[in-house]
């Protein structure tokens, strides 16, 4: 049985991935800060049916906690099949490039983006013991550089100084860290769920949580063919489904 690590997992498009990639066989961690959150989610999740599913405290910015998350699978499954860098944070309100604090935009960093590479790094060698490891960096369109500088994209006029830099940030990690592993059996991507109604926008967002989970475990549960180093989107209606960087 594959397994897949999901940070952020215990609510909105992190749960719904979760038990979409469950049904199709797949071994989830559902990563969670708070373990007492974790676990009742998965006792929501095992009495509706679901058995391959199990609650793992990982606090993404904290490097010990992240190790013994780590051990934790390496234990019990001996490798990790699929990551899903999933976790996230707003970076709250407002943010103006001239006046936010140096301190919510590093917050904001510190999860979005330093997040991801700690849980990643940390994972790389359990993923590399997979005969088909995929690491997926749910990222935003807001993170498109291109689209930031169109100004007939819908979203032009969002430009939050901590959360359109910090998924930027990811965009370029994936490119790298795609190119670096290229010659494995990798395929690492970001993926952009798209508007997604959630508690994240106050349930502004046109699309559904079912959507945008469907639309990860897609472009996550790929072929040997398949792609690395790109950057998917919900919001991009065509058939390939990418957006420009």
């Amino acid at each position: 049985m594959k397994s897949a690590l999901i940070t952020g997992a215990n609510r909105s498009i992190g749960l719904e991935t979760a038990k979409q990639l469950s049904k199709k066989g797949v071994f989830i961690y559902l990563g969670s800060r708070d373990i007492e959150k974790g676990k009742a989610i998965e006792k929501e999740l095992k009495d509706s049916g679901f058995q391959n599913i199990k609650a793992l405290e990982i606090d993404i910015t904290k490097p010990d906690a992240i190790e013994v998350a780590r051990n934790i699978v390496e234990k019990e499954a001996g490798k990790l099949d699929i990551l899903i860098n999933n976790a996230g944070v707003m970076g709250g309100l407002p943010q103006k490039a001239s006046e936010t604090p140096m301190e919510q935009i590093q917050e904001t960093f510190d999860i979005n983006f330093y997040g991801a590479i700690r849980v990643t790094q940390t994972f790389l060698e359990l993923l590399k013991k997979s005969d088909s490891p995929r690491i997926s960096n749910i990222t935003s369109g807001l993170g498109s550089l291109t689209m930031q500088s169109d100004a007939s994209w819908m979203y032009y006029d969002i430009k939050g100084v901590c959360y359109v830099p910090s998924k930027a940030a990811l965009n370029a990690f994936t490119v790298v860290l795609a190119h670096e592993l290229k010659d494995l059996n990798f395929k690492v991507n970001a993926i952009d769920p798209g508007y997604t109604a959630t508690d994240f926008n106050h349930h502004r967002g046109t699309g559904t949580v079912e959507s945008a989970a469907a639309f990860i475990i897609k472009h996550t549960l790929t072929d040997a063919d398949a792609p690395t180093g790109r950057f998917f989107s919900n919001d991009i209606k065509d058939e390939r489904e990418e957006s420009p960087w």
